[in-house]
């Protein structure tokens, strides 16, 4: 599974100890006031609706906050002017982190309040915020895996996804709406099944929101994601996924992942649980056999330690390399091994083996 996109740009942003347009005001003490605890509050800010989470660790890349119309997180570097919290709030440019305001905030009760103020400090807003106890909200969606996880590892991402999606075509595909990022379903799938696929969108929306909270001004075309479903049987249903991102940094990028599910469980199955031969360094043989790769590509894919990602088709049993550096990500072809060829190496008790007839 990929890691989510939005650490390596947040361990930017809380980095910055001396962004572009920063005020004097909100310039203060390292640190956070005696008073100041961490969690996660939710309120106004000049009247809209808004969610912060406060991390008071020592880059204090745990804090930040999003309005709940947009879904993007704003980057906060925390510090004390005395027993006021000053929250430096950060966005991240092609030219580098520009400071687009400052959150000012006193202890109110349990919760907190204070104002907003621009960067020159010509325009001020009043904020309100109430503790929030994430785990105690209800589930909007069904309650896979993934989103009982999401909501105590990144209780903002759980707020901004915890909310109906819209189905499409059909139910065939289900778009998440602050994202727009869509995924497949399988229409009569079981309920684990349909967890499973709920959880891979749930990844991709909460990366997709994370890398447009990386770049000023990114949109929806900063994390594309194209998946679809490329093989179903009786007991398997496979998808591939391709994503391109850009969210700052020298160059777009992008990744394949192919997935092999069982139908009734949703549970992922290891192509070693269809063919027990074909371990990493077996199929990297036969992906380099059947490869159509010219001189320079073959070079590069012998020349690196090749990972590959596997999914099914009807043909056979798809490969793809995925450890290739951005340069040579064009030679990342994928190669299709024929289910005739690899009868023999299954296993002739395998619960699967009867799904994967030639056809």
């Amino acid at each position: 599974m990929h890691n989510r996109l939005g650490v390596i740009v947040g361990l930017t942003l809380a980095s910055s100890a001396l962004a572009r347009g920063a005020p004097a005001s909100c310039q203060g003490q390292a640190g956070a006031p005696t008073w100041a605890r961490a969690g996660v509050f939710r309120g106004t800010l000049g009247g809209q609706p808004v969610a912060l989470r406060l991390g008071l660790g020592e880059d204090g890349r745990e804090a930040r906050y999003f309005y709940e119309r947009r879904g993007v997180n704003i980057g906060l570097v925390p510090t004390r002017l005395r027993e006021t919290l000053l929250l430096r709030e950060e966005v991240w440019t092609l030219s580098g982190t520009k400071v687009t305001g400052c959150l000012r905030l006193e202890r109110d009760g349990r919760g907190l309040r204070g104002g907003w103020t621009s960067p020159d400090g010509g325009r001020t807003l009043p904020v309100a915020l109430a503790p929030l106890d994430v785990t105690r909200l209800p589930l909007n969606l069904p309650g896979s895996p993934g989103l009982r996880r999401l909501r105590t590892s990144d209780p903002l991402a759980f707020l901004k996804l915890n909310r109906a999606w819209v189905k499409e075509a059909g139910g065939t595909r289900v778009r998440e709406a602050l994202s727009g990022v869509r995924y497949p379903r399988v229409v009569g799938g079981r309920p684990a099944l349909d967890a499973a696929l709920q959880d891979r969108q749930l990844l991709h929306a909460a990366n997709a929101l994370d890398c447009r909270a990386g770049l000023e001004g990114a949109g929806e075309d900063a994390y594309v994601l194209g998946a679809r479903v490329t093989f179903r049987s009786p007991r398997l249903v496979s998808l591939f996924e391709n994503a391109g991102y850009y969210c700052g940094g020298a160059h777009p990028d992008g990744f394949d992942v192919g997935l092999i599910l069982d139908r009734a469980t949703g549970r992922p199955v290891p192509v070693t649980a269809i063919w027990p031969s074909l371990t990493p360094a077996r199929l990297r043989t036969l992906y380099l056999a059947r490869s159509g790769a010219d001189a320079e590509c073959r070079e590069v894919l012998t020349g690196n330690d090749l990972d590959l990602t596997a999914h099914l088709t009807p043909e056979g049993l798809a490969l793809t390399p995925t450890s290739l550096p951005h340069v040579v990500a064009a030679c990342a072809e994928t190669v299709t091994l024929p289910f005739a060829g690899l009868r023999a190496q299954a296993d002739p008790r395998g619960a699967y083996l009867r799904d994967l007839s030639p056809r």
